[in-house]
């Protein structure tokens, strides 16, 4: 992957991990924890929402590695599930607005890709004398990407394993009888979420879903 193939997946993907993490603090703020709010992280300044590994270190070494797509996470934004009007609903709630979010923009990039393409086919003819094709291709690459990166993100963050959003809805729907054990699982999760990444498994079940919700989309396109 060069530097400019990099760069028209950078853009897409700070904007997929930031406003997923803005979206499970503004669903907090909403239902009485404003610890985010106070923190300075409900923010569209991607600075304030960097992580060392997630948001630098793993896509630069996927870009070393001449990985053909980038992949990453934000800093999580600190949720109190104490001060929320009703913890084990509300946390539902906030543990979905981060995939619900991607979702609208993976809808909202997949539009955006409809619109792009519709005006290249003119602009195309301009190419050689410096016309608009020169903006609108980087424009739709990135919109495509966009639609990938955040159906990927939405899908995975939906795995019912805690601490991914997709545990934390459904401990916080399930009976206590199936609810805590799943709950006891959250300091373990990531290890199994990447034992299920290295045995190829991870690909398995999630490459499907990922490619039926694409596909759907592409009806928008």
């Amino acid at each position: 992957m060069d530097v400019a193939s990099a760069v028209l997946w950078i853009f897409p993907l700070l904007f997929a991990v930031v406003l997923h993490e803005c979206a499970h603090g503004w669903a907090a703020a909403r239902l009485g924890d404003d610890t985010a709010a106070r923190l300075g992280r409900l923010t569209l300044n991607p600075l304030a929402h960097v992580d060392l590994v997630g948001t630098i270190v793993m896509p630069a070494l996927l870009f070393m590695s001449g990985s053909p797509f980038l992949f990453g996470y934000a800093k999580p934004v600190p949720v109190d599930w104490t001060r929320l009007r009703d913890p084990r609903r509300d946390m539902v709630w906030v543990a979905a607005a981060g995939p619900a979010m991607n979702m609208l923009l993976a809808i909202v990039s997949a539009i955006m890709l409809g619109v792009l393409l519709g005006a290249a086919a003119p602009a195309d003819l301009a190419a050689t004398t410096g016309g608009g094709f020169a903006v609108v291709a980087p424009m739709a690459v990135m919109a495509q990407r966009s639609v990938v990166l955040n159906v990927v993100l939405a899908v995975f963050n939906l795995l019912p394993i805690p601490p991914l959003d997709g545990g934390r809805v459904a401990v916080g729907l399930l009976p206590d009888s199936l609810a805590r054990p799943l709950a006891r699982v959250e300091p373990f999760g990531f290890l199994l979420v990447f034992g299920l990444l290295i045995s190829g498994m991870l690909g398995t079940v999630l490459g499907p879903v990922v490619g039926i919700v694409i596909g759907v989309l592409g009806i928008l396109v």
